[in-house]
C-alpha cells in the first residue's frame, strides 16, 4: 500500500463542491477596485483664507482613485508647511521715520 493520497478528479467531487466553483470564479473576477467614494469627513473653516484654500483641496481626493491621493496630500502638505513657515518669518524692516 502507498501512503500517497490523490485528490479526487472532477467526476469524483461532491456535487456541492463542484457547484461552488463557478461562483468562486465569479467572486475572483469581481475583486476589481471599488469606485472612488467620498469619505464624508466634514472640513471646518480655520479663519485663515490661505489655510482654508489648501484644506479645501482635500475634497478632490473624494473623486480620485487611491493612487491619485498621494499627489494631492503632498501638495496640501507643502502648502500648509509654507503657510506655517511664513508665520515664523520676520516682517520686513520698516523705513525709519526720520523727522528732524
Amino acid at each position: 500500500m502507498s501512503d500517497a493520497t490523490t485528490e479526487p478528479g472532477p467526476d469524483e467531487r461532491e456535487p456541492a463542491q463542484a457547484a461552488d466553483e463557478p461562483e468562486a470564479a465569479r467572486a475572483a473576477e469581481d475583486r476589481e477596485p471599488a469606485a472612488p467614494a467620498p469619505l464624508g469627513v466634514a472640513r471646518e473653516l480655520t479663519g485663515h483664507a490661505e489655510v482654508d484654500a489648501h484644506l479645501a483641496r482635500l475634497a478632490e481626493v473624494d473623486h480620485l482613485p487611491a493612487d491619485g491621493h498621494l499627489e494631492v496630500y503632498e501638495d496640501v502638505h507643502r502648502g500648509l508647511r509654507a503657510e506655517l513657515t511664513s508665520l515664523d518669518a520676520h516682517p520686513a524692516p520698516r523705513p525709519h521715520d526720520n523727522r528732524s
